[in-house]
């Protein structure tokens, strides 16, 4: 008879341990509520660059990622912004920075083309460095636009990561694109 009650204690606390603290269920509810609504803002103030296939947004589980036609952003061969670029970041950026609380990862990637000649005399030998420094750029410019330098980090993938074929024009272009990752901390 005494094997019952400790029996019946080891089930409860095994079935505790299996559940998730309410206080800990409720921070990630309100998480998950503060992405949802800068996922809204962010399709209802970049519908226009949505419509211009320009950008697009999509909600994941635990974050957003906003990715940026590199037409939009840098000319060929290049990591300055355009000028249609900053503005479009900048309306990101309003979005993000007055209460920030979410890291954002700016990813830069390339196409598969090689290096040229005028990138080489610049110290631009690899796709790897060019996303990179693609990333810093739209990086300093989000900070430079309120967003905090402590929430934001830059890593640039070349050619690796491709989202379509390499072998067309198109495919190219849907290849080189600068993504921003927006999650809560800890995930």
């Amino acid at each position: 008879m005494t094997k019952f009650p400790t029996l019946c204690a080891l089930g409860a606390a095994l079935l505790m341990v299996g559940c998730v603290p309410q206080q800990k269920y409720e921070a990630s509810q309100q998480r998950n509520a503060e992405l949802e609504a800068q996922y809204k803002q962010l399709n209802e103030t970049m519908g226009s660059e949505i419509a211009a296939n320009e950008l697009h947004i999509s909600r994941m589980q635990d974050a957003i990622k906003v990715s940026l036609n590199n037409e939009l952003l840098f000319p060929s061969g290049g990591w300055e912004m355009s000028a249609g670029a900053k503005t479009s970041i900048a309306k990101v950026a309003a979005i993000l920075a007055p209460h920030q609380k979410n890291k954002i990862n700016v990813n830069g990637y390339t196409d598969s083309t090689p290096i040229g000649p005028e990138l080489m005399k610049q110290g631009i030998t690899t796709n790897l460095i060019l996303s990179q420094k693609r990333a810093d750029n739209v990086m300093q410019f989000m900070i430079s636009q309120g967003v905090k330098p402590n929430l934001v980090s830059a890593q640039g993938f070349g050619e690796a990561n491709s989202v379509a074929s390499n072998d067309t024009s198109e495919g190219r272009a849907q290849n080189r694109r600068v993504e921003l990752t927006i999650a809560s901390p800890g995930n």
